[in-house]
């Protein structure tokens, strides 16, 4: 190329193009790494060079150029292209590639308002020079080019409107630590602030968008989960839908139960009136989620729910579909159908499901969730008795219909009830869960708000982070981490503002924390072991034993500093009672695995000095968070071994881990003959997590006659997930020629936001 060519400065100047300086550069960002080509990334890159390009396009293209190199044969280009992007990043928050003194960051980001002024209230300047001193700026040449811009798009502090970035990844480490411990004696915070340091900017503990994204500015929520409870009357309707639109402007995703809404044509006022059905107050909360778009990071989204045996169900079930017309479809939503043991009975028996409005048949939506007795006893009664307005459905035909939509749509969620109540840490008596949210792996208490300042209502947030299992060489290790995550999230719920009063008076009493898992996928890997053939089972129930235990444990050693949560004598926890007592049992004629930690002595500690906290863990997709710590997605295998994620800032590659030791050893989605291997894992999952999973089902067409999934198959997938204890199924996935490669080499994924506030992306 011409190398008298210009370019053009942001100052307007023009300047020969130095090519000297962009081959060191390049020959910087390329050290140590292997299989990569400095040359072939200045080749690609000069080629698209040209008179007066301004500087800012020169570091674009030459990041470009080495993005597109990333492949299966030269894994590492994902780093050398990481690499120059963070030197790019640098220069545009601070003007020069050398970070600045944290001290003189802090200052002037609280100046500019991009940081909470109380980091200068909390701490003098000799701890934040002590702080300062942890910092390790080279981590940020671990990040792949995927996470680059992820941290570009979606986590460092900056100006959405001007695109001005004023911070960079360590920055965002260190102060996250900082404010989650400033709460914690002098003597001891600065320990802990170092030590959770180390473990997120190493990727041992990853969090969450909400805090990666919000802890250090002056927006303080940083729930990734918000449930809410509609009930069923005008007051209760508009209630949620303030509160909806008040939690979707602050990041959170969130869950809307609408079961108790009666059904269309029921009598209101004493038949003063007939009432308007479901569908328009499901448009109305559809408007909230949509009016605000959570300040740049995702757009909001919900899952709404209602049971099965609802009257309307069968107009419920299609509101997701292409087919129909807007009047009569709602397709911005997700929705979540709430099942239970009689109505898989009444589907295996060929029996009939009978549709009732909840407004009309007293005390069984309730049951419902609290005594599966009482509603079998009711639901029984109210069937016989003629006066009462009622449908009947073959079971199997609406079973069919719900499966078939949730295929078509992907997005029709399954709760099954039964399971959320008795395998649970809460009294179901008092404390029913009713509801999950928008990634199904949340499972807390609820009841509906009156009106948006209602001291009796309950809403339900939960706040999240998940533990590296790729990143681990034992399980011993997951003691010290468990602990780091429960102090730094329940610091969280001190630290964070309220806007609701309900929410706020539920998390004070509950104090619920979700702790789940990424790189799963890796750490099968590296044990030799697969999702579909059984032989994941031991150690995917050894693994899970030790991350309950190590949770429980460090809550419990929190109680004993700090006190019980005031709502522990709701837990079931408070009787003594652990997920080793409740889980279907089913699960040990799958894997006979005994069980390794000393949960007698940890039993007597928790009745005699309770739990911090009223839940612990929770499996979140963990989508963009796990592309953060070049991690693969909560539990799933990947669909290829590279993923070609499509996003808005175009086509990010990246290369599962330890790419180089274990390709080979890896089981890729669609390697997999069918769900029977990973249900079973997730059932063992379940076995000790004690609130909820996101758990996806996956359907290669393809393998079967005609190119189509007989129904049987998703009937007998759903009826396996329920006898081995499972929870909630999220996704409904369905293999695509178009945008899998043949050879499993590489998988094409569309970046999905609907899962927005944080709730699924951590």
């Amino acid at each position: 190329m011409n190398s008298n060519m210009t370019v053009t400065k942001r100052s307007g100047e023009r300047e020969t193009i130095d090519l000297d300086k962009i081959h060191r550069v390049i020959e910087w960002a390329a050290k140590g790494l292997t299989n990569v080509s400095v040359s072939e990334v200045e080749l690609r890159s000069h080629l698209q060079f040209f008179e007066g390009i301004p500087t800012e396009a020169i570091h674009e293209t030459i990041i470009k150029a080495a993005a597109d190199l990333i492949s299966p044969e030269a894994p590492d280009y994902q780093f050398l292209a990481a690499r120059l992007a963070i030197f790019h990043l640098r220069k545009k928050a601070f003007g020069q590639f050398e970070p600045p003194k944290l001290f003189d960051h802090v200052v002037k980001l609280i100046e500019l308002g991009k940081y909470d002024a109380h980091i200068l209230e909390d701490y003098s300047r000799e701890e934040i020079d002590i702080l300062g001193g942890y910092i390790d700026h080279w981590r940020d040449m671990n990040f792949s080019y995927a996470a680059v811009k992820q941290l570009e798009g979606k986590y460092l502090v900056q100006n959405r409107v001007s695109h001005e970035i004023y911070e960079s990844a360590q920055f965002l480490y260190i102060l996250v630590a900082a404010c989650l411990f400033a709460k914690y004696p002098k003597e001891t915070r600065l320990k802990y602030i170092k030590d959770f340091y180390d473990a997120t900017s190493t990727f041992k503990i990853s969090l969450p968008t909400p805090i990666m994204a919000g802890v250090r500015t002056p927006t303080r929520q940083f729930s990734s989960c918000v449930l809410i409870e509609c009930g069923d009357s005008l007051d209760s309707i508009n209630a949620t839908s303030s509160s909806i639109v008040k939690y979707v402007s602050q990041r959170a995703g969130i869950g809307v139960n609408a079961g108790r809404i009666r059904a269309l044509g029921s009598p209101i006022r004493g038949g003063e009136a007939f009432h308007t059905g479901c569908l328009p107050f499901y448009k109305y909360f559809q408007t909230a989620v949509k009016s605000c778009s959570q300040g740049g990071v995702r757009g909001g989204a919900a899952t709404l729910f209602y049971p099965i045996w609802h009257l309307e169900v069968e107009s419920l079930l299609v509101l997701k579909n292409n087919r129909g017309v807007d009047d009569n479809r709602i397709r911005h939503l997700d929705y979540g159908v709430q099942i239970n043991k009689l109505m898989y009975q009444r589907m295996i028996q060929g029996g009939m499901i009978s549709l009732f409005s909840p407004s009309d048949v007293p005390g069984m939506y309730d049951a419902f969730f609290e005594d599966q007795d009482e509603f079998e006893r009711l639901y029984l009664k109210y069937e016989a008795d003629e006066s009462i307005r009622k449908q009947q459905v073959k079971a199997v035909e609406l079973f069919s219909l719900m499966m078939q939509e949730r295929a078509s749509t992907g997005r029709i969620y399954i709760q099954n009830v039964d399971h959320c109540n008795t395998h649970s840490p809460f009294d179901s008596k008092v404390a029913p869960v009713r509801q999950s949210n928008l990634c199904l792996e949340i499972a807390l208490p609820t009841k509906p708000l009156n009106n948006i300042n209602d001291p009796d209502g309950e809403i339900a947030l939960c706040t999240l982070s998940a533990l590296n299992l790729g990143a681990i060489k034992n399980l011993e290790e997951l003691e010290p981490l468990a602990d780091l995550a429960v102090r730094a999230l329940d610091n969280l719920l001190d630290y964070q503002d309220y806007p609701i009063i309900s929410a706020e008076k539920a998390s004070m009493n509950r104090r619920t924390l979700g702790i789940g898992v990424i790189n799963f996928a890796n750490y099968l890997a590296k044990e030799g072991v697969r999702y579909s053939d059984g032989s994941a089972n031991s150690i995917t129930h050894k693994t899970f034993e030790a991350i309950q235990y190590y949770l429980l444990k460090a809550s419990n050693n929190l109680a004993k500093e700090q006190g019980a949560c005031p709502s522990f004598h709701e837990t079931t926890y408070s009787k003594g009672i652990l997920p080793i007592d409740t889980y279907k049992r089913d699960l040990d004629k799958i894997c006979d695995e005994p069980l390794h930690m000393d949960w007698e002595s940890l039993r007597e500690e928790i009745k005699t000095h309770g739990l911090r906290n009223s839940t612990l863990s929770a499996l979140m997709p963990s989508e963009t968070s796990s592309q953060i710590s070049n991690a693969t997605n909560g539990i799933e295998p990947p669909r290829g071994l590279i993923s070609v994620k499509a996003s808005k800032d175009g086509q990010l590659k990246q290369v599962v881990p330890d790419f180089d030791k274990y390709q080979y050893s890896y089981e890729l989605l669609w390697q997999m003959p069918n769900n029977d291997g990973y249900i079973q894992l997730v059932g063992l999952m379940q076995k000790f997590v004690d609130q909820s999973i996101s758990a996806n089902t996956n359907y290669d067409p393809g393998r079967f006659p005609d190119g189509k999934v007989p129904m049987k198959v998703l009937l007998k997938d759903l009826l396996t997930a329920y006898k081995y204890g499972v929870k909630t199924l999220y996704y409904h996935n369905t293999r695509d020629g178009a945008s899998d490669s043949h050879d499993d080499i590489t998988a094409i994924e569309v970046e999905d936001d609907s899962c927005a506030g944080g709730a699924c992306k951590i």
